[in-house]
């Protein structure tokens, strides 16, 4: 299998496990979309991908009005995308995506973070090369669905691998195609399961148990951060 399977195999085994720590960052993605585009799913195209995420990770109805509640307030946090590069214990590469309503604050946790556990943060622009990022699109296959008819009605569309494994399907594009390639899914009637914007590395590095064991231990504090978002690596 290609690497957009690799993607879905690692995705299974995130270390977003908990449900206490899911949620905050889903319903943060949802408050960013209803802030941004109005808090109607079907006049927004970014608040529909982040409740279809949402729902992927089983979080409730309840918390995803919620979200969409506290953004169309008039107290709403004005979050911003703030983005991390770092090198962690042992060369690994990290990459970590945030969204904030306190820079100052996220800045030092971040930096806190890379400090104490055998890292430390470089400037931004550093390691982005390193990583492609992807538009990765995942739905179950219908029974008298064509593959490969499918595969070239989605090309113009932007489509550059899809995969079927076990019934589920992964269609893999590079992020500028995001957008196109949801929209031509919706004029199909194809029900996704997710859409995501991921940052896969494109020259993964083998590390072995003990060294990921202490990579581990940063990864866990910055994933446990609040206002992160998403951490890549290069471990393969």
């Amino acid at each position: 299998m290609g690497r957009a399977f690799e993607y879905r195999k690692a995705a299974k085994m995130k270390r977003w496990g908990a449900m206490s720590r899911v949620f905050p960052k889903l319903a943060k993605a949802i408050e960013m979309a209803a802030k941004a585009g109005g808090g109607d799913p079907e006049m927004n195209s970014a608040l529909r991908t982040a409740i279809l995420n949402a729902k992927a990770e089983n979080m409730p109805k309840t918390n995803i009005d919620a979200a969409i509640k506290r953004a169309t307030g008039k107290d709403a946090a004005n979050y911003s995308d703030v983005n991390f590069e770092g090198k962690g214990p042992h060369g690994v590469l990290v990459f970590v995506e945030t969204a904030t309503d306190n820079n100052t604050r996220t800045v030092a946790n971040v930096k806190m973070h890379f400090n104490k556990n055998g890292g430390q943060v470089v400037p931004t622009g550093s390691l982005e090369f390193f990583f492609d990022r992807k538009a990765i699109f995942e739905f179950n296959k219908p029974e008298d669905m064509d593959i490969e008819e499918l595969e070239l009605e989605l090309i113009d569309a932007g489509l550059e691998e899809i995969e079927e494994e076990d019934g589920i399907v992964l269609v893999t594009a590079d992020y500028t195609d995001f957008g196109t390639l949801n929209k031509a899914f919706e004029d199909m009637g194809i029900e996704l399961t997710k859409a995501e914007l991921k940052r896969i590395p494109n020259n993964p590095q083998e590390f072995s148990e003990e060294q990921q064991e202490e990579i581990g231990k940063l990864l866990e504090k910055l994933e446990d951060d609040d206002d992160v978002q998403a951490v890549y690596t290069n471990i393969a």
